[in-house]
């Protein structure tokens, strides 16, 4: 990193959290971590792992599962039980837990780790033992022996093939902290199960343990990040504090893992309730802990009967809560894919698919604002976690805002953020519209975060998102496959509608482009008969020549396309319909093209270099599926208007 970078890097990220990364590379080097870790893997002996809470009835599981439920969760389990899981909630592939370098210490793995060659988080994965709560509600929703068999003979493979703090899925605290909380919720599904053995339940404690210690080591480097790494390994320590009250260090990792529970709470959450990461899968990961730590520490309360220890900031999980509901698609459970989506859902405990949000919000709905979505299979999870169903039922929280904007059967969100923490996407002025359950326009998602280029974090750029870029560069300046300096905030506000026929208008603005004598403002306004009308104004106040361009990225679905001078219609048949867009550019009398590419390749129009990483949509980690890129360029040293109607056909549904 150049001297100007670095001066950048200390001003926006903030001392702390480069003093915090240095001091931890420092330990790294210097070998502190792996001192610090003998005596403890020495002098720990075993305890017996204490139950934290009630586990639902089999007939309360069952009644909200149903028989279609029951069936699907069965067949899972059995892949499971076969050997194959669900990575991401993607297609099944091997369960393998043996990582490349069993013997390599995980702080010489870390200080080598080099990442363009091979994707980590695909050996990560498995061994987060994400599957085991598939098996777990197998065995708990049919007493089937064949479950806790399978999850005990996985356990045992990981104990031999990971010996304590060597080989990749030690590299990481947060990988160790999840695998953990996984670990003691399987002892406590488990526990009444044949295979269950002393023996088994005494060396899952040890490894709990064993665990356990390994975390203080890699808090450096998760309070130099700031975000979920340092939640959940705070919840992971909180966790085995409870889980093994007669561990000599249990005080210890009570005091960190409290004291560092209560700091996100307090300060990852903003004012408008978004988490600091900026993207909704992470947002729901936060949400998780916090149920999770929520319900262990009611439990702790009604077995130890002392005071409370954890201050879970009601008011910031309520704030978290509502941000999420607001984004909550009612009719799919599908959200906008905002931000960094590296697939996780670290308590699967739901037969829906990854891509639903709703079994989270309606736990969290429960826990933080005494509601409950209406009955449906997405009760589940709040019944894993202990909360019953409240008579209040919710109302989908529709913030008339300046960046939630609805009608009747669709609804849109202009991405309009003030930073204070690092951007994990370069996304402003982004516009995500969602009609009837279907995601009109799309946010691309992540695919893979180290891979060899071009899909490297590819899918974080500008380029790639629902705005306009000018002379084809990112909004920020993109340093590392994580790192954004140049943070470009952008403000919105609502209008007042003008007529009858108007049902709500906002607009923002963004000086994302201002080193180059651009200003963005964008306005979209919906229409009583739910046409949609984006406006984008590029002011070019040097009356320099740039290039100008408007993408789309839409769902791949069957189109056609007609070209009209300066206007651009592209027909989308979607399963409801056809879906219009028509886009047009002011003045008409500017040099222009366009293009649409899908997954790499140039369906229509004129390009002569084709970026591969152009047409995708990536709904989860390690997934990419083909999506249309719809690109018009302009260039012009005057104000150059582009104006995109989206119009839907007309559905007598009763709606």
């Amino acid at each position: 990193m150049n001297p100007l970078t670095a001066l950048k890097a200390l001003r926006e990220l903030g001392p702390t959290a480069v003093a915090l990364n240095a001091l931890y590379k420092l330990g790294l080097k210097t070998g502190y971590f792996r001192l610090q870790e003998r005596p403890k893997m020495k002098d720990s002996p075993l305890s017996s792992l204490v139950f934290l809470f009630d586990l639902p009835s089999r007939d309360q599981l069952l009644a909200v599962l149903g028989p279609a439920g029951l069936e699907q969760l069965t067949a899972e389990a059995d892949e499971v039980v076969a050997g194959r899981y669900r990575p991401f909630g993607g297609e099944p592939v091997e369960i393998n837990l043996t990582p490349p370098s069993p013997h390599v210490h995980w702080t010489d793995l870390e200080s080598n780790h080099q990442p363009s060659i091979f994707d980590i988080k695909l050996i990560w994965e498995p061994a987060r033992f994400g599957w085991a709560f598939t098996l777990g509600r197998a065995f708990h929703a049919t007493g089937d022996e064949t479950y806790a068999q399978a999850f005990w003979r996985y356990f045992e493979t990981f104990q031999a093939a990971n010996p304590p703090y060597l080989g990749e899925n030690w590299m990481n605290g947060q990988e160790v902290g999840l695998r953990l909380m996984a670990f003691t919720w399987a002892g406590q599904v488990f526990r009444q199960a044949k295979a269950s053995t002393p023996e088994r339940l005494a060396g899952l404690a040890a490894s709990i343990g064993i665990h356990a210690a390994r975390i203080p080591a890699t808090l450096l480097y998760a309070r130099s990040q700031n975000n979920n790494h340092l939640l959940t390994e705070a919840a992971a320590l909180y966790t085995a504090s409870l889980a093994l009250p007669e561990h000599p260090l249990a005080a210890q990792w009570q005091a960190t893992g409290t004291k560092w529970l209560n700091w996100c709470f307090e300060n990852q959450i903003d004012e408008n309730g978004e988490y600091i990461q900026h993207s909704t899968n992470y947002h729901r990961l936060m949400l998780q802990t916090a149920l999770w730590v929520f319900h262990v520490e009611r439990s702790r309360l009604n077995i130890l009967a002392t005071s409370p220890t954890l201050n879970l900031r009601h008011s910031n999980l309520q704030l978290a809560t509502r941000w999420l509901l607001s984004l909550l698609d009612v009719d799919s459970g599908g959200v906008p894919n905002l931000g960094a989506n590296d697939g996780a859902y670290i308590f699967p405990l739901t037969t829906l698919p990854f891509s639903d949000f709703r079994p989270v919000a309606d736990a969290a709905a429960r826990a933080f604002l005494g509601y409950a979505l209406t009955p449906g299979p997405w009760d589940e999870m709040a019944l894993w976690f202990g909360l019953p169903r409240t008579e209040n039922l919710l109302e989908i929280p529709r913030y008339h805002g300046s960046d939630h904007i609805y009608a009747p059967n669709s609804w849109g969100y202009l991405r309009a953020a003030r930073y204070r923490s690092r951007p994990s996407h370069a996304d402003q002025l982004h516009f995500d519209l969602w009609w009837r359950g279907l995601n009109i326009t799309l946010d691309p998602g992540t695919y893979h975060y180290n891979a060899p280029p071009p899909w490297d974090n590819a899918l974080t750029s500008t380029l790639v998102h629902n705005t306009v870029t000018v002379e084809g560069r990112e909004q920020m300046t993109r340093v590392s496959r994580f790192l954004y300096l140049d943070w470009a905030d952008a403000a919105a506000q609502e209008h007042s509608a003008n007529g009858a026929s108007v049902i709500q208008r906002v607009s923002a603005q963004t000086g994302a482009y201002a080193r180059l004598g651009i200003h963005h403002n964008r306005t979209v306004t919906v229409s009583a008969d739910e046409r949609w009308l984006v406006e984008d104004e590029l002011l070019n106040q040097r009356q320099e020549m740039r290039v100008f361009r408007l993408h789309w990225l839409l769902p791949d679905w069957e189109w056609e396309v007609e070209e009209r001078g300066s206007i651009f219609e592209i027909g989308l048949k979607s399963p409801q319909g056809w879906v219009t867009l028509r886009l047009s550019i002011q003045p008409s009398t500017f040099q222009h093209s366009a293009s649409l590419v899908r997954a790499g390749e140039v369906m229509w129009g004129n390009l002569a270099d084709c970026p591969p990483t152009r047409g995708w949509f990536s709904p989860t980690y390690s997934v990419k599926n083909p999506a249309l890129s719809l690109a018009v360029e302009v260039q012009s040293a005057e104000t150059v208007r582009f104006t995109t109607e989206f119009k839907f056909p007309t559905i007598d549904d009763g709606r």
